[in-house]
């Protein structure tokens, strides 16, 4: 979990982007469901909200990151446990930081930015984002499944766990 943190904060410095309140950051939505698959939903939500934490206390995030990253990353590792495919938890991600946590993050602008947005205001951002990291998470995943040196097959990992 200490290593996806660790990943997590220091790519905030070298890749995200602009959205208006917000900040995409395809980086977390990758780790999402990296964390997801490996470590399961509950460990994947405390790696987004602690990586929401740390960017948010160095300056480089936004209030945002809360509800996008730890809506996503429980969606990750829940549709992975389901579905047993990495496909599946790139779609909880997107499922979760793209649509669910965007319309969450109405409310919370509004109380803690002061923003007075539409509801589907941050969909077209967060889903955006999610969809590229979901899609970098997928693939460093297939990655690792393929290595000699890790073996990520669901149903080999499902018995070590």
């Amino acid at each position: 979990m200490a290593m996806f943190v660790a990943i997590g904060t220091l790519a905030s410095h070298i890749l995200w982007i602009p959205a208006g309140v917000a900040k995409a950051f395809p980086v977390q939505h990758a780790i999402n469901v990296i964390a997801g698959v490996i470590l399961g939903p509950l460990p994947a939500v405390i790696v987004a909200f602690a990586i929401g934490l740390l960017r948010n206390l160095i300056g480089v995030g936004s209030l945002l990151a809360f509800p996008g990253g730890m809506i996503g990353a429980l969606l990750a590792g829940y549709f992975y446990r389901r579905a047993k495919t990495y496909r599946a938890a790139a779609a909880g991600e997107w499922i979760g930081t793209g649509l669910i946590g965007a319309v969450i993050a109405v409310p919370v602008a509004a109380l803690f930015l002061g923003s007075k947005t539409g509801a589907f205001f941050f969909v077209l951002p967060f889903l955006t984002s999610s969809v590229a990291g979901g899609i970098i998470g997928w693939m460093v995943l297939r990655l690792i499944r393929k290595s000699s040196y890790v073996n990520l097959n669901a149903e080999s990992h499902e018995k070590s766990i």
